[in-house]
C-alpha cells in the first residue's frame, strides 16, 4: 500500500513536472514550478520501498538521502516559485539559494560518515541514540523544511488576500499543504527525540501510509502533502491552457478567411509574422483580417453572414503563395466578430464548392 502510494504520487508529480518542463520551454516561463515538481516526484520514487532496496545495493539506504536531497531542492523551487507569484523573487533570493547550499552539504557529509546504515529500507530510528551523526542529519533536514514552508506559508498567505479566481485557489492550496509539512516536520522531531531518550529504540515499520497516528505523520501527511503542492501549483496555469485552447480554435478558423483576404490584398502582410507564443500570432492574424476586411468594404456594423459574402464575391488574385499563419491578446468582442465572420466565409465557401462537385 505505501508503495502505491508513494510511487503514485511521485509518478503524477513527475508527469505534471515534464509536462510543465515542455510548456516552460515553449512560453518562456513556468521553468520553476517544473524543475520543483520534477523534484518532488522523484524524491517519492526514491523513497518507495522497492526502490529503496534497489538502491541500497548501491549504498546502504542511499534513497533515503536522494529522497531527502531533492525533496530539499523541491522546497526551495516552490520558495522561488511562490515568491515570483508575489512579487518578491528576488527579495532573500540568495539568501534562500545560500540556505539550500549548506543544508545539502551538511546532509551528504553527514551521511557518508555514519557507519552501520541499514540496507533496504532507511529507518534510522535505532541509531540516533549511538550516531549523533545522524541527529544532526535528521536535524538539519528538519529545519531547513521547517524554514522553507514557513516561508512559502507566509508568502502565500500574504498574496492569497489580494488575489482571485484560479490563483487564489492555487494559493490556498499551498498554505494547506504547508500546514499539513508542519504537522509532518513537527511529528518527525518528536519521533526523533523519542528514539534518541530510548534505553533500546526500536525500527518504526508501518503496514499502511495511515495505520496509526506515527505512520500518518511520517508517511501519510508527506504523500497527501506533496498532492495537495502539485495541485496548488497546477491549477493557477488552467485558465490559461483554456485560453490557448481557444485561440488555437480561432486560428484554425480565421486562416482560409485570412488566406483570401491576403491573396487579394497583399499589402495588409505584417513583415513580422508574429511573436513566440500562440496569442502574440492570433494577434497579428487579426490584424492583418481586419486591415483586409475594411479594404474589402466591410463595416463593423454589417451582419457576419453579409460580410463573408461580401469577401466571398472578391476577385481572389491567382498564382499568390499563402502566407504564413499566424496567431494573441485579442479583445472579446473583436474575437467573437473574426470568428462569427470566419465561421460564416468557410459555411458558404463549403456552399459554394457543392454545386461544382456534383457537375
Amino acid at each position: 500500500m505505501i508503495d502505491i502510494l508513494f510511487l503514485g504520487v511521485g509518478v503524477f508529480a513527475l508527469a505534471i513536472g515534464v509536462w510543465r518542463a515542455i510548456r516552460a520551454r515553449r512560453t518562456g516561463a513556468g521553468a520553476g514550478v517544473a524543475v520543483s515538481l520534477i523534484a518532488l516526484g522523484a524524491a517519492f520514487c526514491f523513497l518507495s520501498n522497492r526502490a529503496q532496496l534497489l538502491e541500497s545495493e548501491l549504498y546502504p539506504s542511499l534513497g533515503r538521502l536522494l529522497s531527502n536531497l531533492a525533496t530539499m531542492v523541491a522546497a526551495y523551487g516552490i520558495g522561488l516559485t511562490v515568491a515570483e507569484i508575489s512579487g518578491t523573487r528576488d527579495r532573500g533570493r540568495r539568501t534562500r539559494l545560500a540556505a539550500l547550499g549548506v543544508a545539502l552539504t551538511v546532509l551528504v557529509v553527514t551521511f557518508f560518515s555514519t557507519s552501520g546504515l541499514p540496507r533496504g529500507i532507511g529507518v534510522f530510528d535505532e541509531l540516533y541514540r549511538t550516531h549523533p551523526t545522524l541527529v544532526v542529519y535528521v536535524f538539519t533536514y528538519t529545519v531547513y523544511l521547517g524554514f522553507a514552508v514557513l516561508d512559502i506559508a507566509v508568502v502565500a498567505a500574504v498574496t492569497v488576500r489580494v488575489s482571485g479566481g484560479a490563483l487564489r485557489a492555487g494559493l490556498a492550496l499551498l498554505l494547506l499543504a504547508s500546514a499539513v509539512a508542519v504537522a509532518y516536520l513537527g511529528g518527525k522531531v518528536v519521533a526523533t527525540l523519542r528514539a534518541v531518550q530510548a534505553d533500546h529504540p526500536v525500527k518504526a515499520l508501518c503496514s499502511g501510509p495511515f495505520s496509526t497516528l506515527p505512520c500518518a505523520l511520517d508517511v501519510g501527511f508527506p504523500a497527501v502533502s506533496v498532492l495537495l503542492i502539485v495541485l496548488g501549483l497546477t491549477i493557477p496555469s488552467v485558465p490559461g491552457l483554456v485560453a490557448a485552447r481557444r485561440d488555437a480554435r480561432t486560428l484554425r478558423l480565421l486562416r482560409p478567411l485570412r488566406a483570401h483576404l491576403t491573396r487579394r490584398f497583399p499589402e495588409i502582410v505584417r513583415i513580422d509574422t508574429g511573436g513566440r507564443s500562440r496569442r502574440e500570432r492570433l494577434l497579428t492574424a487579426m490584424s492583418e483580417t481586419n486591415d483586409g476586411l475594411i479594404l474589402a468594404g466591410v463595416t463593423p456594423q454589417l451582419p457576419a453572414v453579409a460580410a463573408a459574402r461580401l469577401v466571398r464575391d472578391l476577385r481572389d488574385e491567382p498564382g499568390e503563395e499563402e502566407p504564413p499563419a499566424a496567431d494573441g491578446e485579442p479583445f472579446a468582442a473583436d474575437v467573437a466578430r473574426l470568428r462569427a465572420i470566419a465561421r460564416a466565409y468557410r459555411e458558404q465557401a463549403a456552399t459554394d464548392e457543392e454545386p461544382s462537385r456534383a457537375q
